[in-house]
């Protein structure tokens, strides 16, 4: 009688996203043989929304600055960069015919602005791999059998494995598939797991009411900066006139807690847009220390004083006009009305009328338009999951678990995540790439299983 094979493949990876793919693949093409468990009914979900559907892939930055967009814990990444990196991410999709091309900030795209293209590439990469793709596999448990065999139980199936690569992702988008699964599985094998908060997520403000009149205004060319405290109590004069936070060569200091330049809206909830985005985790975790305000900066290319001595002008010069009309120069239309409700002026009243006291809240309210937050969206709201398993459990050089032999990292079930622009991606390929390489390294020492 024929011996039954003891496992279904040398590895198992648990996720199909962007590190899960690169970690199969390379796995594959290493040597091993690979099985890929994907929960939902394709790979590459996140992939497919990344940068608006084109899959913002990585960044030109140079390497000390993308480090830096990681936070503090961007040095565990290091060794996983150094092996692979950008360089070798475009060479690689080159190979499978994918062209690249850089656009503002640094920020690396497929020229054909089409995120399809990038799973396509991925899908081309296991075949070559044979690797063995089953999908609406939702992986419940793992237990570790006598021998270090890896039992994957789905809501279908047993599958065993010398080793596994959990790269189920975090907890946002979990339409993508990414729930949480892969932590709440991690914490069950005795790793830690950094509390899960949402990054890159807009933010709800108590003055819903103020936000939602300027519903669907986009904002350029203005300063958003957070502070640790209620808005009436913190003077504007503190807003910075330079760019504060991850990625920032600026330490902030007490109650500012970060200041960003650029592009920004207002939603039925609150703040929204780029700079907001970039800003969420850091507010996100200030309010765990108590109140936090926003201040929108809606002229910040002018200082008080130049400020004043162009309203005084305009005033000066349209006497006859209603303050409506002085202001329609300085705003959008929607958000006239609001803004001159919340300095407390008459909208009837005429350019002349207006006195001294009313010309300082004006200015003062063009330099500091004032939000209390009340929280950041819900996770599952968020593009990216901050916190996750613990990197001190990990081991950088080879996305090992320090704590179960067999078991590898990669993604964003790891407690990393970075801003805006391609980093995520980028260390979602890296890692990916080196946990599927260590992982076929270690499972050489099971050839007698495979009968080589």
């Amino acid at each position: 009688m024929k011996a039954v094979k003891p496992t279904d493949a040398d590895i198992i990876v648990i996720g199909g996203g962007a590190s899960g793919l690169m970690a199969a693949g390379r796995a594959a093409e290493v040597g091993a043989s690979v099985l890929l468990l994907e929960k939902t009914d394709g790979c590459g979900k996140k992939i497919l929304i990344s940068g608006k559907t084109r899959c913002n892939l990585t960044n030109s930055a140079e390497l000390k600055i993308f480090i830096s967009m990681y936070g503090t814990n961007g040095r565990f990444l290091h060794s996983a960069f150094h092996r692979f990196f950008r360089q070798e991410l475009l060479l690689f999709l080159e190979n499978y015919g994918l062209e690249t091309k850089v656009e503002r900030g640094g920020r690396i795209f497929p020229v054909s602005d089409n995120a399809h293209d990038v799973v396509k590439v991925f899908k081309k990469y296991l075949v070559a791999g044979n690797v063995q793709v089953k999908l609406n596999n939702k992986v419940l448990s793992i237990e570790v059998e006598d021998k270090g065999i890896f039992n994957v139980k789905t809501q279908t199936d047993n599958f065993r494995s010398h080793c596994v690569i959990m790269s189920a992702g975090g907890s946002s988008w979990p339409a993508t598939g990414s729930a949480g699964d892969g932590c709440k599985i991690s914490s069950m094998l005795g790793h830690s797991i950094v509390k899960l908060k949402p990054s890159l997520v807009p933010l709800m403000v108590r003055e819903q009411k103020l936000a939602q009149s300027m519903q669907g205004v986009s904002l350029r060319n203005v300063r958003a900066t957070a502070f640790q405290g209620e808005a009436d109590r913190i003077d504007s004069t503190l807003t910075p006139q330079i760019d504060y936070g991850r990625g920032e060569k600026k330490v902030p200091r007490s109650p500012l807690i970060e200041s960003r330049f650029g592009e920004m809206l207002f939603t039925h909830f609150g703040l929204g847009g780029p700079i907001i985005l970039l800003m969420s985790l850091a507010v996100t975790e200030a309010l765990e220390n108590g109140p936090v305000a926003i201040f929108i900066d809606l002229k910040p290319a002018l200082s008080k004083e130049q400020l004043h001595k162009r309203l005084q002008r305009d005033l000066n010069q349209s006497g006859k006009r209603k303050i409506t009309g002085i202001i329609k120069e300085y705003l959008p239309a929607k958000m006239i009305e609001p803004f001159i409700e919340q300095t407390g002026i008459d909208k009837e009243k005429l350019a002349h009328q207006i006195a001294a006291p009313e010309r300082e809240k004006i200015v003062e309210l063009l330099k500091a338009l004032r939000f209390n937050i009340k929280s950041p969206l819900p996770l599952e709201k968020a593009i990216v999951t901050a916190g996750g398993v613990a990197l001190t459990e990990i081991d950088p050089r080879t996305m090992a678990s320090k704590k179960v032999k067999g078991l590898y990292f990669c993604g964003e079930v790891m407690d990393v995540d970075a801003d805006t622009g391609g980093y995520n991606l980028q260390a979602a390929f890296s890692t990916g790439f080196v946990a599927g390489e260590s992982a076929a390294e270690y499972v050489t020492s099971f050839s007698q299983f495979r009968g080589d």
